[in-house]
């Protein structure tokens, strides 16, 4: 055989590879990667569609129009009423940029869409309505602007929700962004060493510090034959590892209660290391640690990695909420919720009812219980305990006058920076209606002296406000 014969030859069968690796592409992209395309947000040929509907409005829990469309010539143009307040809830949906928040999440519903249209039948679309659905939240307009005027001018995040339906009253991320100027601004925002499009309350990931000392203490009270009693020193050695106390203020003896109501380090982390990493990874996995959280919004997922070889200077840092654990505010919030809730962990809730052009509630978002956290005797207690941390230990900056508030203080050591400050809580103690998480990313302080302050002020507003 020539040269050049085999040459063709080399050539054809490259030619043939080539052919049939495209036609395995094409085949593999029309089967499982045309939902994504179709309903990608830069997509042009849908926003040809959307121009033609008025886009749904979406109102606060009391029907106060937060966004809404308007006829703008031979389209329609988007309004965000309170500028930076929704940036991350609602997001923003422009023809430049794409979508984000709520907008992204229920476009569809906002435009009374079906999803069903094939990718190859997109340039043929026929849009059988004109005018889209209304998105009703479960946020309070009043707790919102109250929530981000209490974090104004630091950065953090605020969830204060309903113990018992789910329902998201406020949720707050600083820093945010003004969708309304999203134009003018998006290359300062982009360049924002702070990262403002990050909604920190749903996919900030942050150590939470002693506010997961109430998950190991969870632990500790099903531990059989755990001795309850401690003689803290201010520190302890765990194979070689030193932790300390807070300034390394030794606490005496103390059990249980006296070591959560101290924020007592040295109790836990070896009281911690006996319960061990198994027993606290179920509990962790049980108020949804290591689980994806269903939202109307993405969520990332909190962490605590114990099926995985760790040592027991690692079980030691988890069980103070150090090492290698991480969770988002959101997460911290439904643990609070879990407590108050007699055990029982709810699906948060951001957008309450789908309503109709004419009117007609097209669908509800009812609560429902995500996941048994723990049995109803030990939420008492640790709840009981909670009381005593705000009434007399490391929480007493949420005191409410003639209430028994629920909570726990954080200071979270980071490794990039200051500490982060947290508080988490609930009031009524017996019958809570509302349930706040706080943290203060890179405060420098402690949650209790600026965490708990403002999840007070919340709690006491939202008991005084929503009805």
């Amino acid at each position: 055989m020539s040269k050049e014969l085999k040459r063709i030859i080399v050539i054809l069968v490259a030619i043939c590879i080539l052919f049939v690796s495209l036609i395995v592409y094409l085949s593999y992209f029309q089967v499982f990667k045309a939902e994504a395309v179709k309903n990608n947000s830069y997509n042009k040929r849908l926003w040809i569609n959307e121009e033609k509907i008025l886009r749904g409005s979406i109102i606060d829990r009391n029907g106060k129009i937060l966004a809404y469309s308007e006829k703008s010539g031979d389209t329609y143009k988007r309004f965000y009423n309170y500028g930076n307040l929704y940036s991350h809830i609602i997001g923003y949906s422009y023809r430049e940029y794409g979508k984000v928040g709520l907008e992204l999440e229920y476009n569809n519903t906002l435009l009374n869409i079906s999803e069903n249209t094939p990718l190859n039948d997109l340039k043929n679309i026929v849009v059988p309505n004109t005018e889209g659905n209304t998105l009703k939240l479960t946020i309070d307009h009043h707790l919102q602007e109250y929530s981000r005027d209490l974090l104004n001018g630091k950065k953090g995040a605020i969830v204060a929700m309903n113990p018992s339906t789910g329902e998201i009253y406020s949720m707050v991320s600083l820093p945010d962004f003004n969708p309304s100027t999203l134009k003018e601004n998006w290359n300062n925002i982009m360049e924002d060493g702070d990262s403002p499009f990050l909604n920190r309350a749903t996919s900030g990931l942050y150590a939470p510090g002693s506010t997961f000392k109430v998950l190991t203490a969870m632990g500790i009270l099903n531990t059989p034959d755990l001795d309850r009693d401690y003689q803290c020193k201010g520190s302890t050695k765990i194979d070689g590892y030193v932790l300390k106390d807070y300034n390394g203020k030794p606490h005496g003896n103390v059990n249980l209660e006296e070591a959560l109501v101290k924020s007592c380090n040295s109790y836990f982390a070896e009281k911690g290391t006996i319960v061990g990493k198994d027993k606290l990874g179920e509990i962790a996995d049980n108020f949804m640690l290591n689980k994806n959280i269903p939202f109307d919004l993405p969520t990332s997922k909190s962490s605590f990695p114990y099926k995985e070889n760790l040592g027991k200077t690692d079980v030691a840092a988890a069980s103070i909420g150090q090492g290698k654990v991480v969770v988002t505010p959101l997460n911290m919030a439904m643990i609070a919720s879990g407590i108050a809730n007699k055990g029982e962990v709810v699906k948060p809730v951001l957008v309450k009812e789908t309503i109709a052009p004419d009117g007609s509630i097209m669908d509800t978002n009812y609560s429902r219980v995500l996941s048994k956290g723990t049995d109803i005797f030990t939420a008492n207690e640790i709840k009981n305990m909670m009381v005593e941390v705000v009434n007399r230990g490391t929480g007493a900056n949420a005191k409410i006058r003639n209430m028994r508030v629920a909570g726990k203080t954080g200071t979270a050591e980071n490794p990039s920076g200051k500490s982060h400050a947290w508080f988490i809580g609930f009031a009524p103690a017996e019958d809570s209606k509302i349930a706040v998480a706080v943290v203060l990313e890179e405060d420098g302080t402690t949650g209790g002296k600026t965490a708990a302050p403002i999840a007070r002020d919340i709690m006491m507003e939202a008991l005084n406000t929503i009805k």
